[in-house]
């Protein structure tokens, strides 16, 4: 079964726009086949844009790591100017966040990464909606080891359903973050961590 986090040239293309608005600010984004939630954006994508917007402040540069169609990193500097940096493994995934930031009049630097393997920069803030069914080694890679690639102070924000094991990720976390569980609806939980006290 192909999913979201694979390549595969043969799978037909099936162009499509859906809308997206929040903080009154509205967005339209381009998604197709073999990208993650290309009906809407999901619900817990939207938790953790709102859930950013409204408690983090943080002025500096962003990382989107597993970006998908680029909805997270897009908001984020349309909203809030931060500069931005958007990465994924799915290359269809990448060319459509290209053409939702020419659509949505923003700003990123979009290219292909397997996890952090081609970043080279150091962020303030690492945010993330996790591939879950990728499985747990890499969404757990992507974020035990963000702390190398965010600055000192630098915060990690990510979103995780109840019922994927956030309890059991918030635990192995703990173990190197100071996290902090900032929302939770309908199951999912949004966290912010942080490297402070050993960065």
């Amino acid at each position: 079964m192909e999913h979201y986090f694979t390549n595969n040239e043969n799978l037909k293309s099936n162009l499509r726009s859906i809308e997206y608005t929040v903080k009154n600010t509205s967005f339209v984004f381009y998604t197709d086949n073999g990208v993650f939630s290309k009906s809407t954006v999901d619900y817990g994508t939207d938790l953790l844009i709102k859930a950013y917007l409204d408690n983090s402040e943080k002025t500096g540069n962003v990382l989107d790591i597993g970006c998908g169609y680029g909805v997270i990193g897009i908001v984020i500097n349309k909203i809030k100017g931060q500069e931005i940096e958007q990465v994924d493994v799915n290359k269809r995934a990448l060319h459509l966040t290209e053409m939702n930031n020419k659509e949505n009049k923003t700003k990123s630097k979009v290219y292909e990464s397997n996890i952090y393997e081609k970043i080279t920069n150091k962020f303030d803030v690492i945010i993330t909606n996790p591939p879950i069914r990728a499985g747990k080694k890499i969404y757990m890679t992507i974020l035990k080891e963000a702390h190398e690639h965010l600055k000192p102070n630098g915060e990690l924000w990510f979103v995780v359903r109840k019922d994927q094991g956030a309890k059991t990720i918030e635990k192995e976390l703990k173990e190197n973050y100071n996290i902090k569980l900032i929302e939770k609806q309908r199951g999912y939980y949004i966290y912010k961590a942080d490297f402070a006290l050993t960065n």
